[in-house]
């Protein structure tokens, strides 16, 4: 028999696996951008997502495509909002400003 007693090795679930290695390789602030952009429409609902097409997100600030200055307004008023619940969502702030084009 050894005299040394090996290590068992922490036992982990995929998911935490995963996030581990997202964050040792650097790109886990890419997957919660990417996570903003494809939960959209979960976050505002079917109707404003009809009017309002996430385009991108950089440096934290999600640029957003509207189709008239009308539901660039609107938006414009529940921005803070918006901000909220996408965070809320995805588990994170990723999202800090959103800008309506």
């Amino acid at each position: 028999m050894s005299r040394y007693r090996r290590k068992s090795p922490s036992i982990k679930t995929l998911g935490e696996a995963l996030k581990e290695l997202t964050g040792e390789l650097g790109i886990d602030k890419k997957l919660y951008e990417y996570e903003a952009i494809t939960r959209w429409e979960e976050c505002v609902g079917k109707r404003i997502a009809e009017e309002a097409v996430p385009v991108r997100i950089t440096k934290g600030v999600l640029v957003v495509r509207v189709r008239t200055s009308t539901w660039r307004n609107e938006l414009t008023l529940q921005k803070k909002d918006i901000i909220n619940k996408l965070n809320s969502t995805i588990g994170t702030s990723i999202v800090l400003d959103i800008r309506f084009q």
